[in-house]
């Protein structure tokens, strides 16, 4: 199955489709294929696991295959989410259990058809950024052997790097799914937490901790998160997506970048950051340089104080026993019993009012945009200085789940020594589809090769799943781009899709008395195909959109002349008494055109 490593989503759903009886056979051939000394891997299944979940898959699908779109894609996890009767260690050998259940993540991808290959390599308890705190060994960089993959996911990153898997869930306390991204050139989709559950993950800093998603491109990383987020009744920390972020950024989005920069000396780094900002110049953004001093205290804040006594609790017992984990994972989970009830009040105060800080800047600002990590080093690197180095990593990271931010990291222009150097996307909360669109268009324009695979990114002209947390409302009058009424729209983070048409049963009518003047259209037995334009409105927003509708007008459904329905506006009858039929422009803008050149 040489033929399918590298491969997106969209390859594998178009392979299996056509070979859905070949499914297990495909499979053992990539399970074979993987050794036991690509230290990647902690688990690989065996045949008896593979053909367990295909057994209880196969019928299912072959009853409803829509029902099942991830059926028979291989995916790996890292090894400290729970796969029941699948070992999970957390990379110490002491902490291992077998787990009882799947973490409530994994179970959403496996009832969607995907079936889980292997477990994966970390750093201890999820303690570094670097991919080199593990006692099965050091994970390389997908690029250059000699230096770090970046952690503490590094397993999950180096398999869909290689494309061994088209994916692979991660975790994210401090920047353990954004760096080990960046340093392979894949993507890394750092969820808003509590949006993936949380259940079934051995715990670093719980109330930091969120699931995160590793994949050849945003498509892929943000399908996989629709299907494996949602609110989860059984993880207390779980959230319900509010509804109110916007679907999109805009086209020429306004990004804020950091006014002082910290690369460490690494010049590689900085010039790779410097090219990266021409591009993104290029593709129509705005770069505002902002005071970063708040970021850069609360990401201090995270391995420097109290919070890492988060992490004491989590390993509980195991400190007891310091000859069975990793020298620099102890120092730094031990520390956290240096610090008292007080401190972790006085820490907590601390950063809700840095947080603040950091939401105020990002008021004013589409998003921001950073160096995933402002250097790396190589392995040996690490061994001489293995705290300060990986504290290093964290600069552009740490700060992001602190704050209750949205992150996406993306690939970006290289450094000169041929390493990856990526940027990461950050935003409010909830806005994980806003950033995920926008990178979605970023990597169609930049189309750097896959990962580690060598293979050619194809642009194509993918668009994300509809979302469930946005309304698309179809506006044909004072309602369009540059109409007096369109700030409705922009004011509740409404975003502009396309610009269409009805279908062709509707008439327009320019109704009479209206300040400002405003259109009405009915659906009737003959008419025209009417321009719309299509708007994604905040679900939480749309009914203080349709709270300011005057009569006679209204929402109702609207058909397009591609067959799809939305909310479009609506016409008592009443009103067109007086009205004036204007169907034969075929749109608002039309008519107003032709009143304008009559006046001149």
């Amino acid at each position: 199955m040489a033929f399918m490593t590298g491969k997106t989503l969209a390859a594998w759903q178009q392979q299996i489709r056509r070979n859905s009886n070949e499914v297990f056979a495909l499979l053992k051939e990539r399970v074979d294929s993987l050794s036991t000394d690509d230290n990647a891997w902690l688990v690989i299944a065996s045949e008896a696991q593979l053909q367990t979940q295909l057994d209880y898959l196969l019928p299912l699908y072959r009853n409803n295959p829509d029902a099942f779109p991830l059926f028979g894609i291989p995916f790996a996890v890292k090894d400290n989410i729970d796969v029941a009767g699948w070992p999970t260690s957390a990379a110490c050998p002491a902490f291992t259990y077998i787990a009882e259940h799947d973490a409530t993540a994994v179970a959403r991808l496996k009832a969607a058809g995907a079936v889980l290959i292997g477990k994966t390599n970390l750093d201890q308890f999820a303690t570094g950024l670097s991919g080199t705190r593990s006692p099965f060994g050091t994970v390389p960089n997908t690029f250059n052997s000699a230096w770090v993959s970046g952690g503490s996911s590094s397993g999950s990153a180096s398999v869909v790097a290689r494309g061994l898997v088209p994916f692979a869930f991660g975790t994210d306390t401090a920047g353990s799914g954004r760096v080990p991204a960046g340093f392979n050139n894949i993507v890394g989709l750092k969820p808003t937490k509590g949006w993936l559950s949380a259940k079934g993950v051995v715990p670093a800093c719980r109330l930091n901790d969120t699931l995160s998603i590793f994949a050849l491109t945003v498509e892929d990383a943000f399908y996989i998160a629709t299907l494996a987020g949602g609110e989860d009744v059984q993880d207390a920390y779980s959230r319900a997506n509010p509804a109110t972020a916007p679907a999109a950024l805009p086209q020429n989005p306004v990004f804020a970048i950091p006014a002082e920069m910290k690369f460490f000396g690494d010049m590689q780094a900085q010039n790779a950051w410097e090219n990266t900002l021409e591009a993104l110049k290029a593709s129509g953004a705005t770069l505002k340089p902002i005071d970063f001093t708040a970021f850069y205290q609360l990401a201090e804040q995270l391995y420097q104080g109290p919070w890492v006594a988060e992490r004491t609790v989590a390993v509980g017992g195991m400190l007891q026993t310091p000859e069975q984990m990793d020298p620099t994972v102890h120092t730094i989970i031990s520390s956290g019993l240096n610090y008292s009830a007080v401190d972790v009040f006085k820490a907590e105060y601390l950063r809700a009012e840095l947080a603040l800080q950091i939401q105020n800047a990002l008021n004013d600002v589409d998003a921001l945009v950073v160096p995933t990590s402002p250097t790396i080093h190589t392995i040996e690197e690490m061994k001489q200085e293995p705290i300060l180095f990986n504290s290093q990593f964290g600069t552009y990271t740490n700060f992001t789940n602190l704050a209750d931010l949205s992150a996406l990291a993306l690939p970006a222009a290289f450094r000169l020594d041929g390493l990856p150097a990526g940027i990461t996307l950050i935003a409010q909360a909830w806005h994980d589809r806003a950033l995920a669109e926008f990178g979605l268009r970023w990597q169609q324009q930049q189309a750097l090769p896959l990962g580690a695979t060598g293979q050619d990114f194809t642009p194509s002209n993918v668009l994300l799943p509809v979302s469930p947390c946005h309304m698309r409302v179809a506006v044909a009058g004072a309602h369009l781009r540059d109409m007096p009424l369109n700030f409705q729209l922009t004011t509740r983070d409404a975003v502009f899709v396309e610009t269409t048409e009805t279908a062709p049963c509707y008439r327009l009518y320019a109704l009479a008395d209206t300040q400002p003047a405003k259109p009405g259209i009915v659906r009737q037995a003959s008419g025209a195909a009417i321009e719309v334009e299509l708007w994604d409105i905040p679900l939480a927003r749309f009914g203080e959109f349709v709270a300011e509708i005057p009569a006679p007008l209204g929402i109702g459904s609207l058909e397009l002349s591609d067959g799809r329905w939305v909310k479009g506006f609506i016409c008592e009858p009443v009103a067109l008494i007086n009205a004036t039929d204007i169907t034969e422009f075929k749109g608002w803008r039309n008519w107003i055109a032709s009143r304008e050149n009559e006046h001149v």
